[in-house]
């Protein structure tokens, strides 16, 4: 998982540019990460990567069942979501071939899994 979170932030990164570069965190925190270095002067990607980041952190904020898979799933899907959302953000704004095919592989394996998790949910009758 942390070479998703890390290929996303190079996505985000490179959706900045080289301020975004110059701003970036030393480690990767994710508490609060969404409003790092927000201004009037971000990219329409950048803020469509702050809006989705922030919508992902809201969602992964689940109540916690007891039940270890249960909970996982639950968190893992908007996880997962956001990866998706990020990785459609860089398909709409990215022209760099190596970045968009990395991305529609991510939004591929990311809806898959997502699939998949909410399948062991509908076993397990929980509920999103």
């Amino acid at each position: 998982m942390k070479t998703l979170t890390r290929t996303l932030l190079v996505l985000a990164l490179l959706a900045a540019g080289p301020a975004g570069a110059q701003n970036a965190p030393a480690s990767h925190d994710h508490a609060g990460h969404a409003g790092h270095g927000a201004g009037a002067a971000d990219s329409p990607a950048t803020r469509e990567f702050r809006d989705a980041a922030a919508a992902m952190h809201t969602e992964m904020d689940i109540r916690y069942s007891g039940d270890v898979d249960v909970d996982f799933v639950r968190g893992m899907i908007p996880h997962h979501r956001g990866a998706v959302a990020m990785a459609r953000i860089a398909l709409r704004h990215s022209k760099d071939p190596e970045v968009r095919a990395l991305a529609e592989g991510i939004v591929a394996a990311q809806e898959r899994e997502i699939a998949q998790m909410q399948a062991i949910l509908k076993r397990k009758g929980a509920t999103e």
